[in-house]
């Protein structure tokens, strides 16, 4: 059994999950430890009793530690990049490179940690100063999702300790592997006991204690809208601060002046890459009239070169569905958009075994034509390779369409024109704007996050992450 790490010490549970290969289902991967209520609230006493010393901690100690375990994570990339592949389906070199991802932003934390930021003003009173600081919130509960398994709890777990927070964390069901070996890692960082610790379990379990414990000060959370809106009314009733990384239905936009090879590399990038489970994927294409056709013809042949396959095996370009029921969600969407009039052009169809005859979760990408703004398929989550395409007349008709939307992550468009380009930045209803680049790819190092339905509360990653890890103080004194 791979045990939970609390208090400093690995602890065993009562019951305990299998991890399965989604690119192979007769590969147990392991058994993880699955904790119960008491044994999070135990892990929460942990960090509520290592938060006074570590939040008064120097930079320094900060800086080692978290430059530590990026370093060892770098180092060992290709391991943990093998396990992710294993347990959630990116192809391997997908994996190492968001492992990669994990480390530098590990690394960047450290940086900050160091980089303490505040101001001295002057007092609108003669004789009084004004000192504004920032200061760590107190223990943080991180709940994050199955897709990207170790760079989330990366830039959830990175910056909580560079700003002196205590962490409890409960990774996805799906993926224990990628959080058990950062949690390995972590240990051997240098902090001290209670300040990280690890609880994998059941949300009913392990994710509902976090949000009622009153000694959680604040909540992450990454996953469903459906989650996150009870995330959102639990903290809520106990004045607890959180954040929230939903939903998604990502446009790409493709104009009659686009490069027609850029607009297709982009599209397959950001709609089918990763297997379609990035929430930042682009599920909707919506293309103008001129280029439509041959924009279509372009995107078939692209599709028919892929390779779907084992996801640690080399030249897969597509590897498995994380699980049967993320599979059967997607073929469902796929029969609800032929019911409603799409068209299946391409792909989505369920192969139970690769060539080599391993059992697996695999799905030929899917592109479905001739939609409508108001179908499902375009108004709905789907989380998979599963793309659908809107005929637009115009540049105007087909920002409209993108912005109609309950949702507001990211948001792409192929041009090249400097005039729409320009006003897309401006208009797109989205936390996130990508032109002639893929809408699934995003910087360690800046703010990441959307608007409207798909986010709540303060940007992560990058500097902006102290807007939620810290608490703001302003101090005068009468000299």
């Amino acid at each position: 059994m791979f045990k939970n790490f609390i208090a400093g010490e690995w602890l065993e549970a009562a019951k305990v999950s299998r991890n399965i290969n989604p690119s192979d289902t007769r590969d147990l991967i392991g058994e993880y430890a699955q904790a119960d209520r008491a044994q999070t609230e135990t892990a929460i006493a942990a960090a509520h009793a290592a938060f006074p010393a570590w939040s008064l901690s120097t930079p320094q100690q900060r800086f080692d530690a978290l430059d530590a375990a990026g370093s060892e994570i770098l180092a060992r990339r290709a391991e943990l990049g093998d396990m992710l592949a294993r347990e959630e389906g990116k192809t391997l070199p997908e994996a190492i490179g968001e492992v990669v991802r994990a480390g530098n932003i590990f690394k960047f934390f450290a940086g900050e940690a160091l980089r303490q930021s505040g101001d001295v003003l002057g007092s609108v009173r003669p004789g009084v100063g004004v000192e504004v600081t920032r200061e760590p919130i107190g223990v943080v509960g991180l709940i994050t999702p199955w897709n990207f398994p170790i760079a989330i709890p990366a830039w959830k777990i990175a910056p909580a300790l560079a700003y002196g927070n205590c962490v409890v964390f409960k990774p996805a069901d799906l993926v224990p592997g990628s959080a058990w070996l950062l949690a390995d890692i972590l240990s051997r960082s240098g902090l001290p006991a209670g300040v990280f610790n690890l609880v994998m379990g059941r949300g009913s379990e392990v994710g509902q204690t976090l949000l009622n414990d009153p000694r959680i000060a604040a909540i992450s959370f990454t996953g469903s809208v459906g989650t996150g809106q009870k995330v959102a009314a639990a903290c809520t009733a106990r004045m607890a601060k959180f954040q929230l990384e939903m939903g998604g239905k990502n446009p790409m936009i493709v104009l009659d002046d686009a490069d027609l090879g850029v607009a297709v590399n982009c599209a397959v990038q950001s709609g089918f890459f990763s297997t379609g489970q990035r929430c930042t994927a682009s599920s909707r294409l919506i293309v103008t009239e001129g280029i439509h056709d041959r924009f279509i013809a372009a995107m078939v042949e692209k599709m028919k070169a892929l390779r779907i396959d084992d996801a640690r095996k080399a030249g897969t370009d597509i590897g498995p569905v994380v699980d049967p029921s993320q599979l059967a969600q997607d073929l469902d969407y796929i029969g609800i958009a032929k019911a409603e009039g799409g068209r299946l052009l391409q792909g989505g169809e369920a192969l139970a075994t690769n060539v080599d005859g391993q059992p697996g979760y695999f799905l030929t990408p899917a592109l479905i034509t001739e939609t409508l703004p108001a179908m499902r398929i375009n108004r709905e989550e789907v989380f998979g390779p599963v793309v659908s395409v809107i005929r637009a007349k115009d540049y105007d008709e087909a920002l409209a369409i993108a912005n109609d939307s309950p949702f507001g992550l990211s948001s792409g468009i192929a041009t090249t024109s400097l005039k729409h380009a320009t006003h897309f930045k401006r208009h797109a209803q989205a936390g996130m704007v990508m032109v002639n680049v893929p809408t699934a790819g995003v910087d360690y190092h800046v703010p990441f996050g959307g608007r409207k339905g798909s986010s709540y509360g303060p940007r992560e990653q990058g500097r902006y992450a102290a807007e939620f890890y810290t608490t703001v103080k302003t101090a005068y004194t009468q000299a």
